[in-house]
C-alpha cells in the first residue's frame, strides 16, 4: 500500500505554549488509524494544526497530504487538496443556511457547481441515510441543532465533499445511541481502497463501528504507543495509567 497521509516529527505551539512535542504518523491508502487519550493531551491541538487553522504555529515538522508538503498551506487550500476536518465543537453560522452552505462548500472544493436538479438527487439520497430531515436544509447552519445533529451534518459533509483524508476530532461526543450508530455506519460505508481515515477519540464504542487498522495512544504531545485494534480494547478495560507517559 502507498502513503497517503504523513506527518513527520511535528511541533506546534499555541499562544507560545509548545503542545506537540514530535508527532510522528503515517496513514496509507485505505486504512484508518484512530488516536486516543486523556484530555490536554494536545489531540485537537493535532487536528486544527492538521486542517491549519492559523492560532497554531508549527515550530518544526512536516504534514504530507499524496507527497505534497502542505504544512504552510492555508486551510481552504488543504481543502482543495481534499482534506477534511469534521471538528469537535461545530459552529454555528446564523443567516446562512445548510442548503448553500453545503452548495458553496461543493463548489469551492471540487472547483464545479452541480446543476440543481442534481445537487437536489444527491443531496435527498444521502440525508435519507443519514436520517435527516429534509426541512434541516433550510435553517442556519448549526443554529439550535443538538450535538447529534451537528455530527450528522458534519457526516453529510464529508459524503459529499468526498475527501482523500478525513480527520475526525470526538465525532461520537454528545451523540446518543441510535446517532453514533447511523454517523459511524455512514462512516464506515466511505472507507475505500483510496481514501484515509484519522479518528480522535476518548471511547472504544465508535470503533466497534468503525474497525481501525492501527490504533495510537496519544499523550504529553505526541504518540506513545501503537497496535492494532486490540489497543483500544486494552485501554477501554485498563484506562491509560499502564502507558507510560500518558
Amino acid at each position: 500500500m502507498s502513503t497517503l497521509f504523513e506527518i513527520q516529527d511535528l511541533q506546534v505551539a499555541v499562544e507560545g505554549k509548545k503542545v506537540l512535542t514530535g508527532v510522528n504518523l503515517k496513514v496509507n491508502r485505505g486504512e484508518v488509524h484512530a488516536i486516543m487519550g486523556r484530555n490536554g493531551t494536545g489531540k485537537t491541538t493535532l487536528a486544527y494544526t492538521l486542517m491549519g487553522h492559523p492560532k497554531y504555529e508549527v515550530l518544526a515538522g512536516k504534514i504530507l497530504l499524496d507527497g505534497e508538503d502542505i504544512t504552510h498551506l492555508k486551510p481552504e487550500e488543504r481543502a482543495r487538496r481534499r482534506l477534511f476536518l469534521a471538528f469537535q465543537y461545530p459552529v454555528a453560522i446564523p443567516g446562512v443556511s445548510v442548503a448553500s452552505f453545503l452548495r458553496a462548500s461543493m463548489k469551492a472544493v471540487r472547483g464545479s457547481e452541480l446543476q440543481p436538479s442534481q445537487f437536489r438527487a444527491l443531496i435527498k439520497e444521502e440525508l435519507k441515510s443519514l436520517a435527516i430531515p429534509e426541512s434541516f436544509m433550510t435553517r442556519s447552519l448549526n443554529e439550535g441543532f443538538s450535538g447529534g445533529e451537528k455530527k450528522r451534518l458534519e457526516t453529510l459533509q464529508l459524503r459529499l465533499l468526498q475527501p482523500k483524508m478525513a480527520v475526525l476530532d470526538e465525532t461520537d461526543s454528545g451523540l446518543d445511541i441510535d446517532a453514533l450508530r447511523i454517523v459511524s455506519e455512514n462512516l464506515q460505508n466511505y472507507r475505500s481502497a483510496d481514501r484515509g481515515l484519522l479518528v480522535i477519540t476518548h471511547y472504544q464504542r465508535m470503533l466497534n463501528y468503525i474497525k481501525p487498522d492501527v490504533v495510537h495512544v496519544f499523550g504529553d504531545g505526541r504518540i506513545l504507543q501503537t497496535g492494532g485494534a486490540d489497543l483500544a480494547l486494552k485501554l477501554e478495560e485498563q484506562g491509560y495509567d499502564w502507558v507510560a507517559g500518558a
